[in-house]
């Protein structure tokens, strides 16, 4: 995922990967369509990296969505909002168009992280600083806006 200005110039590197305690809780996904080539942990049963192009390949089942930043996420939530199946991570910014055109009227819950997450790099380590920034994971279906109200990862909110 790449980060936009808005987070700790620290952070600035095309790839951060999840902590794998979120995706432990969140439970088994079917596809990551933006999964790293080289990833120490699996995020999903199928991954489509930068070579693959997610954007372009068929999504399936329940997906699990760590989109690069900025302007370049406004197209991965289209497809996720447009998949309507999965749990997506992005920087809590909710009053952003991103947030206005494909999450409030769109996705099935919003859960605010507590706390500011410590990303991992790809060869597994843990970042020495935080996000950031905060982090709200965005559920697309019930059953996946169920998962996040009865996790104990934060503060969720309905939306639909």
């Amino acid at each position: 995922m790449s980060l936009s200005s808005h987070q700790s110039a620290r952070m600035k590197n095309d790839e951060w990967l999840t902590p794998p305690s979120i995706l432990t809780t969140l439970g088994s996904f079917d596809l990551d369509p933006c999964s790293p080539i080289n990833r120490p942990w699996p995020t999903a049963t199928t991954h489509y990296t930068k070579q693959d192009n997610g954007l372009t390949k068929p999504w399936f089942g329940r997906v699990w969505l760590n989109p690069p930043f900025g302007q370049e996420a406004k197209k991965w939530f289209k497809k996720m909002a447009e998949h309507n199946n999965g749990i997506a991570l992005i920087p809590a910014r909710t009053e952003t168009h991103l947030f206005f055109e494909f999450i409030w009227d769109k996705a099935s819950a919003i859960l605010f992280l507590k706390g500011r997450p410590r990303f991992y790099t790809v060869d597994g380590k843990a970042a020495p600083f935080n996000s950031g920034a905060p982090i709200c994971l965005v559920a697309y279906g019930q059953q996946n806006a169920v998962l996040l109200k009865q996790s104990s990862l934060g503060f969720c909110v309905c939306c639909k």
